[in-house]
């Protein structure tokens, strides 16, 4: 009995031996030493019974990986989750130790969550981490489970505009009026020709006036316009017609003019003076900087776009002041200075709905891909890319794109104003253009109808009359004056 209780208290001593030894161990593992360090690197997902452990490094950038409450979160982090419930492993998770994504250094070697899988220091990176060739060359990338590109995220305050001397034209476009110019000498043209050919507006145009000359149809379409009554007033049914229409594109128009005009007013959004990267350049308000070692730096120094060349020696010049360490030291310099950051499209956007007081520029370059980067010979490479391809399929992407990005600023920020295309308002011109028509159909029906009336009385035929009816109202001058000619000789 006593060799029993003997031996049992060496097994459950040795036992006790062996487990504290086991977490002096794991306690002293370098690879969780950074996320240990900073309180939040545990498992986060326990060792099940069978299942292979992944060392996962990614970097602290919001949204994608934050911490919360001792915690790990983020868009990548529920990335991460999905995965290991798909593929059936877990994970260990841990920040990147030199709060790099990864780039060759002076010294030849990689940096950041790149290096850490160099040096086996990681199985996989999970991170916002753009897939370049420069990087495929050294590690593999999974499909991209983010789509994005390279912008320029500013404040709004230092590229809003002095008013324009003409701000007044600001609510439609350059085609728009000219197709309003186009369409008020056309409309005045038709209301001087269908006067003239009407008999109604006159009896006898040998010896009455005509009172709607071309000047006085363009004084007539002027004041519709302004919404004022002027003379003459039409007196047959087809000048009524287009004088009709032409009240109702006037009517509309103004709505519509008024309309945008408060809207500009009200959003107090000018259109941005940098539109591009262009423009980026030619101004000397603001500097302009990206991440330094990222692929965007990279993206411009390999390109041999001028405008991009130019950005690149722009920032390698002044390196020290322009570059930035993180993406909050950017968004934080945005806000604060007069600085304009490039970088990824995606981030600018979040930054953009979180902060409404910045903007980010429309255009966009260098469309890119955020992937999982893996060792060149690991077998887990086409398995993530596998189950990244079936997470975009069922929408689950979407949702936690959905999910992270939704802020409390997203519904405040205003809507971007543009001016007024002339396809907003091709039904208006169309409603114009027949009703022109529709005048001057009524305008030939009226005087073939005079013409046909004439042509029993002389007995002539009708085309014959029609033809002359119409020599002497279009020509009305011309004659008027050779009759005062033929009368003064009398005289004489």
């Amino acid at each position: 009995m006593d060799k029993g209780l003997h031996f049992t208290f060496h097994v459950i001593t040795t036992m006790l031996l062996l487990r504290g030894s086991s977490q002096a161990g794991e306690k002293n593992d370098p690879k969780m030493w950074a996320a240990s360090k900073s309180g939040f690197g545990t498992d986060s997902r326990g060792p099940g019974e069978g299942l292979p452990t992944l060392t996962v490094t990614t970097i602290l950038e919001d949204p994608y990986v934050m911490v919360r409450s001792a915690e790990l979160e983020g868009y990548c982090i529920d990335l991460l989750k999905a995965l290991a419930a798909m593929l059936h492993f877990s994970y260990k998770v841990k920040v990147v130790g030199d709060g790099q994504y990864g780039a060759v250094s002076s010294t030849g070697n990689w940096t950041g969550m790149i290096g850490e899988i160099l040096r086996q220091e990681a199985d996989i990176a999970v991170a916002p981490l753009t897939v370049t060739s420069a990087r495929e060359e050294v590690v593999s990338f999974t499909t991209p489970f983010l789509q994005t590109g390279i912008g320029i995220l500013l404040r709004k305050d230092t590229v809003s505009q002095e008013m324009s001397f003409f701000h007044f034209l600001a609510p439609f476009s350059k085609e728009t009026w000219t197709g309003l110019l186009f369409a008020y000498v056309l409309t005045c043209f038709c209301l001087f020709l269908v006067a003239r050919l009407s008999p109604c507006e006159w009896n006898e145009p040998k010896n009455e006036e005509n009172h709607f000359t071309f000047l006085n149809s363009l004084w007539f379409g002027a004041g519709a316009l302004a919404l004022q009554g002027v003379t003459p007033r039409p007196k047959a049914l087809s000048v009524r017609v287009i004088a009709a229409v032409w009240w109702l594109f006037t009517i509309a128009l103004l709505a519509a003019y008024i309309a945008n005009f408060t809207a500009l007013l009200s959003s107090g959004s000018e259109q941005l003076p940098i539109q591009t990267f262009e423009d980026l350049v030619k101004q000397r308000k603001l500097e302009f900087g990206t991440l330094d070692g990222s692929s965007t730096f990279y993206y411009f120094k390999n390109s041999k776009n001028p405008i991009h060349q130019m950005i690149y020696e722009y920032m390698d010049k002044r390196r020290d002041h322009v570059l930035v360490k993180t993406y909050q030291e950017a968004v934080q310099r945005v806000l604060e200075s007069n600085y304009a950051f490039i970088g990824e499209s995606i981030s600018q956007d979040l930054a953009a709905a979180r902060h409404c007081d910045l903007i980010r520029a429309p255009e966009v370059i260098g469309a890119r891909g955020f992937g999982i980067a893996t060792t060149q010979a690991s077998l887990w490479t086409k398995k993530l890319s596998v189950a990244v391809l079936k997470l975009r399929e069922s929408g689950d992407l979407d949702y936690l794109r959905n999910k992270w990005w939704e802020t409390s600023c997203l519904h405040k920020s205003r809507e971007r104003w543009s001016p007024l295309q002339p396809q907003a308002l091709g039904g208006l011109f169309l409603t114009l253009a027949i009703g022109l028509a529709l005048g001057v159909i009524a305008a030939v029906v009226e005087l073939s109808n005079k013409s046909r009336h004439a042509a029993g009385h002389v007995k002539k035929s009708c085309c014959s009359v029609f033809t002359e009816e119409m020599c002497t109202r279009l020509r009305i001058k011309e004659n008027t004056r050779q009759s005062q000619e033929t009368s003064g000789r009398a005289n004489t």
